[in-house]
């Protein structure tokens, strides 16, 4: 399919009619689209938004990364948790397989959230 530079809008520039259409519908918001959203909820530019959202972001992980936990009251928590090692099975050859213990990311949504959410 030919499509000329006239009739394809650049990627990853999010209209405000998307974003009103993604809300709606409840889609998932890309990063683009979550930047806007904020830009426009607190009356700054996209680029102060963008700014903001990764320092936030950035933020979390370092303090999960040294052990900590970030508690955002009437928001939700974020921390690291330790899963186990396991046997688990392989689904192709049924064959059983170690599976090495970890340590992911997790939240949990504060009462606030949940019943924002409900």
């Amino acid at each position: 399919m030919y499509y000329n530079h006239h009739s394809v809008k650049p990627r990853g520039v999010a209209s405000a009619r998307n974003l009103q259409k993604n809300l709606k519908e409840g889609k998932v918001l890309n990063k683009t689209e979550l930047v806007a959203a904020i830009a426009a909820k607190a009356g700054i530019s996209k680029k102060d938004a963008d700014a903001a959202l990764s320092a936030f972001a950035d933020s979390i992980i370092a303090e999960i990364k040294k052990g900590g936990k970030v508690q955002i009251v009437g928001f939700g928590t974020f921390e690291a948790r330790k899963r186990a090692a396991r046997t688990g099975i392989n689904p192709q050859t049924k064959e059983q397989i170690k599976i090495a213990a970890s340590t992911v990311p997790a939240f949990k949504a504060g009462k606030a959230f949940k019943d924002a959410v409900k």
